[in-house]
């Protein structure tokens, strides 16, 4: 008789046979990493002697099925990864020898995590990962005292850690992550001396994390982010030898780092960024010389840099911005494998050290806002591998060494607000891939060269403020891509000095800057008035706060009430809007109302108003996000301006944008207004920009988890600003009620959504790929006109039915612009991106920086080549929006 099958690693498909549940002295089965698909019979698992059940890897649908408490032999049953669902079967519980149950990911399970689990005593490991299990963790699996790997990340479990858990005593791996756990971590876990893995991360926990964790001996990884831990690190963590991984970030940890940690252990990984830490850096932090990441970011450390940091030679990233570091960079070592070090908005002063060639596979420098000293080292031409340059807010003198020619992969030069003198310009053209190019505030000269032409990806010219002098070459016309450009301040002569881009063309923005005497006398009467205004308003304020210290606090209606505490901004921001008016209201979304503000200044903001009483418990939390979300500046995001919390309120001041959102110009605003490709090109571009910006260079990084029209928002050039990044996060906090719902719109939802509420880079990339399709179809993600209630990717795919006549669903008004131009093959090739972007599995979507790869080599650099577009001159949306969400 048959007692071990395998036919695992092979490419076998279909379903599994009924007729292999006659194999009744089968104990070991192994089908892994097959296609298999189907449900699993019944009569498989009928079997008693069966002991070894490996299906893991496959395609199979449908439920567990209940015989499965019939192989009363069985130790290991692994299923992960295939796409079953429904709930654990009961039946489960006979299994008394099971001591390995695997449902990873890729599996629907729902349901609670039954309590009768604890029941299998002879459990070893035990893994329900990326499932949809909810609900609390029972209590009960804190009998099974022989567990070593506990693993439930990726769930939406909530409610506390039990303190059973500690009496599994033999547990090495306990992994809680990404779920929705809330309370305090129990002190009882310290008893789990075995642990060498702890994760935590991404829940709701809050509190003094437990000082006697850090004692556990064997201890490697502990990786508690993102969740509002409060405490000091102890000093035995220094003494642990095993530890390799500290990953604390977001939270609100607080005291010294321990001095000596990194002196007993090869540490691979430190990231404590944005919590309070204080003091110094720790001298031997990279004394086993492993360490890869070191990231300290976002505290209040002081002191000088460790000339040790520096000579790391395993060190990969260093980032230690916003902080209170003072004295000079130390000299560079062994630094051949760093690629990212920031130092920014520190007190760093100095000399740039030469050394810094040695580090040849750096690829990003940001020693920005600091108080650095003395010229750019022309060893500088040795960092053959840099992308991005920052060392703008300095006290930099001397000329552009030009070495810095040979750095031919640069993307961005930052050396804005300095001291630098000289003729740059003719050196920065030979940086062909160059996309920002910042030099204002300072001494440049030597006037503007036509090779400036070459920079054919330039998207961000800034050199406003220097003394250039000359006349702006007709050559600047060849910089298509260019979006920003200031010149002024430098002695121009022949035109206006300050320039805006149009479709194709430079054209002079702004009005004229001369004024007459009674234009003088009109400024200083509003300024005057203003600051009498201002002070009679505080005064009243004021008074009206005192007055209203006793009151209750019933009407959401009464400023003195609603707003107490409030800043002269957000007074006048009241002010502008009388108290919220409903007339003044430009658009709702799902986190809260927008309005429109014109300050007495003539600015114009727009205020998103969010209703934050369910979320009282969390003000702290709300507010790290808040913060998080101020810092993060990106020319295709929307910028925070002012944000406040008051009583059941919360405020966040946005500029305002003239055109709307992208929702308004392609379905909203009638008559449609034209939308030529170059324009439709720069919106998916910007909008790749933005979106690779949030993904790829916030840390951590954010997921917007609503992409969709209406949250791309257009100025009055058209390009676009991605809204509400980061506020889903932020009004998803531990105090509100039901916040275990997913998160977005229905038509821009990942597929695999539906089946789990944890958003991802992929899911944003899938909802990136439905605008696409929206900005060439001009139809509505989910369009009255579909067939059979598909969606818009559905439909575009049924459409082409595998062929390239994109005329057969792009907008007829684009089709008829760019057929029989080579524009017409750029159109193709992003209907080509946005289908893969919107790919059913998330393993086949790109990553946005690859969208913003292939978007840019799409599109020709300059106009060699380019046939003109069939229509010219036409206006571009000019109707304002009532509708844009913020």
């Amino acid at each position: 008789m048959l007692e071990q099958l395998d036919l695992s690693q092979n490419s076998l498909s279909g379903n599994i046979p009924a007729s292999m549940g006659n194999l009744k002295r089968l104990s070991w089965l192994s089908l892994y990493i097959n296609s298999l698909s189907g449900t699993i019979p019944e009569e498989l698992f009928k079997n008693q002697f069966l002991e070894q059940v490996y299906l893991h890897s496959n395609q199979l649908s449908g439920s567990i099925p209940f015989s499965v408490g019939e192989m009363t032999s069985l130790k290991s049953l692994w299923l992960h990864e295939n796409m079953l669902s429904g709930v654990l079967p009961a039946s489960i519980g006979n299994c008394t020898k099971l001591e390995e149950l695997y449902l990873l990911t890729f599996n629907y399970i729902k349901g609670e995590i039954p309590s009768w689990l604890g029941n299998c005593s002879s459990l070893i490991q035990l893994g329900f990962v990326n499932n949809s299990l909810s609900g609390k963790i029972p209590t009960s699996l804190g009998l099974l005292s022989n567990l070593t790997y506990l693993i439930l990340s990726e769930n939406s479990l909530s409610g506390p850690i039990p303190p059973d858990i500690g009496n599994c005593r033999l547990l090495q791996w306990l992994e809680l992550d990404a779920n929705q756990l809330e309370g305090t971590v129990p002190k009882e876990l310290a008893n789990l001396q075995n642990l060498t893995k702890l994760f935590l991360f991404e829940n709701r926990l809050t509190g003094e994390f437990p000082e006697n964790i850090w004692s556990i001996p064997t201890l490697e990884s502990v990786l508690i982010y993102s969740n509002s831990f409060t405490g000091k690190l102890p000093s035995v963590l220094a003494e642990l030898k095993s530890l390799q991984n500290i990953t604390l970030f977001d939270n609100f940890f607080t005291g010294v780092i321990p001095p000596k940690l990194g002196v007993n252990s090869r540490l691979l990984q430190i990231d404590f960024t944005n919590n309070s830490f204080v003091g110094g850096i720790p001298p031997n932090i990279c004394s086993g010389k492993a360490l890869r990441l070191l990231d300290l970011g976002l505290n209040q450390i002081n002191g000088s840099i460790p000339s040790s940091v520096l000579d790391c030679p395993s060190l990969e990233r260093l980032i230690l911005q916003n902080n209170d570091l003072d004295g000079t960079i130390p000299k560079f070592g062994n630094c051949g494998n760093l690629s990212h070090i920031d130092l920014s908005h520190n007190s760093l002063s100095g000399s740039i050290p030469a050394s810094f060639s040695r580090c040849v596979n750096i690829s990003d420098i940001n020693w920005s806002s600091n108080k650095l000293s003395g010229r750019i080292p022309p060893e500088i031409g040795n960092l053959v591998n840099l992308i991005r340059l920052d060392l703008s807010h300095n006290i930099l003198h001397g000329s552009l060494p030009m070495q810095i020619s040979s750095c031919s992969n640069l993307n961005l030069l930052d050396l804005s607000f300095n001291s630098l003198n000289g003729s740059a310009l003719s050196t920065v053209s030979n940086l062909k891939s160059l996309l920002q190019l910042r030099l204002q505030e300072n001494k440049f000269s030597g006037g503007l060269p036509d090779s400036l032409q070459h920079l054919g990806i330039l998207v961000e010219l800034q050199l406003g403020g220097n003394i250039l002098g000359g006349s702006i070459p007709s050559t600047f016309g060849m910089l298509l891509k260019l979006g920003t450009l200031n010149l002024s301040g430098n002695g121009l002569v022949g035109t206006n000095n300050s320039y805006c881009k149009g479709a194709n063309v430079l054209k002079p923005c702004g009005g004229s800057k001369k004024r007459g005497v009674h234009g003088r006398f009109r400024l200083a009467l509003i300024v005057l008035g203003s600051l009498f205004v201002g002070a009679l308003l505080v005064l009243v304020v004021s008074c009206i706060l005192l007055k209203s210290r006793d009151q209750k606090k019933n009407s959401e209606e009464s400023v003195s009430t609603m707003f107490e505490g409030s800043s002269s901004k957000l007074n006048e921001v009241i002010e502008a809007t009388e108290n919220f008016d409903d007339k003044y209201i430009i658009g709702t979304g799902a986190h809260g109302t927008v309005y429109k503000a014109t300050l007495r200044s003539g600015d114009v903001y727009a205020i998103k108003k969010l209703v934050i009483s369910a979320h009282k418990g969390s003000y702290k939390s709300m507010m790290r996000e808040l913060k998080t979300i101020y810092k993060i500046k990106h020319r295709n995001l929307v910028k925070l301006r002012e944000f406040w919390l008051r009583s059941d309120n919360g405020f966040i001041l946005y500029d305002f944008m003239d055109k709307g959102s992208l929702h308004d110009v392609l379905h909203g605003i009638q008559p449609a207004p034209d939308l030529d490709w170059c324009v439709r090109y720069e919106i998916a571009l910007g909008t790749a920009h933005g979106l690779a910006y949030l993904h790829d260079d916030c840390r951590p990084a954010i997921i917007h988890r609503d992409i969709k029209p209406s949250n791309i928002l257009l100025d009055k050039d058209m390009v676009p600003h991605i809204s509400d990044f980061g506020i889903a996060k932020l009004m998803d906090q531990p105090s509100a009620p039901q916040t275990t719902g997913i998160v977005g719109t229905v038509g821009y939802m990942a597929p695999e959504l539906a089946f789990s509420t944890k958003s991802s880079k992929e899911s944003d990339v899938y909802s990136y790929g439905v605008v696409l399709l929206e900005l060439l179809t001009r139809k509505m993600a989910v369009d009255p006109s579909f067939p059979n209630d598909m969606d818009i990717v559905g439909w575009v795919s049924s459409a082409l039915n595998g062929t390239d006549k994109i005329e057969a669903v792009c907008d007829p008004d684009l089709m008829e612009e760019v057929y029989g131009t080579v524009e017409m093959e750029e159109v193709s090739k992003v209907l080509a991106l946005a289908l893969r972007c919107a790919a059913r599995e998330a393993s086949q979507r790109p990553s946005m920086a690859a969208v913003v790869k292939e978007l840019t080599d799409a599109r020709p650099p300059a106009g060699a080549g380019r046939s003109l577009s069939k229509k010219q001159g036409k206006a571009g949306p000019g109707s304002q929006s009532q509708s844009s969400s913020y």
